[in-house]
């Protein structure tokens, strides 16, 4: 897959962000519009909600991401890394070659920089969060490939421990 600007990187575009600090600044709820998550970079129906821009004292970009069931990131890295805080639902993320973890509300997720994974709802529950990703270089994610249905589905050991 190509390595376009990606939907996260937007964010860092909304909004204007004052330069100083010269106080207190509130964004009114609803302020940036809503995007569906590009099909370059997820699977399923996702809503993509910016929070707020990168500045010279924030250096990361925040947004609120909702997955409807089955869901998904594509995988992807993080040139400074990400933090998830998953505000409702359950979900999965997983980190390459590695077990996938399931998420929910209230669980807070740190991926260091570098590190392949991807993340979204499970095949049968919603899943929202706020992603924080912190930018290097101008930069806050590289997107990679998709997620393959073989991946993502549900090991037999995994569909039996939730039945």
């Amino acid at each position: 897959m190509k390595n376009k600007p990606p939907t996260m990187a937007a964010l860092a575009t909304f909004g204007a962000a004052p330069t100083g600090a010269e106080g207190i600044q509130i964004t009114p709820n609803g302020a940036s519009p809503s995007t569906i998550g590009s099909t370059d970079y997820f699977t399923g129906h996702v809503v993509v909600v910016p929070l707020f821009p990168a500045t010279e004292f924030t250096h990361g970009t925040g947004g609120h991401v909702t997955f409807a069931p089955g869901a998904r990131t594509a995988w992807h890295t993080h040139p400074a890394g990400q933090t998830l805080m998953v505000t409702s639902g359950k979900g999965w993320v997983q980190e390459e070659g590695r077990e996938r973890h399931e998420i929910k509300a209230g669980d807070v997720v740190w991926f260091p920089a570098g590190v392949k994974h991807w993340h979204g709802a499970t095949d049968t529950t919603g899943m929202s969060h706020i992603a924080i990703s912190y930018m290097l270089g101008g930069k806050n994610v590289d997107w990679l490939e998709q997620v393959s249905p073989e991946q993502y589905q549900p090991s037999v050991s995994e569909q039996r421990a939730t039945a």
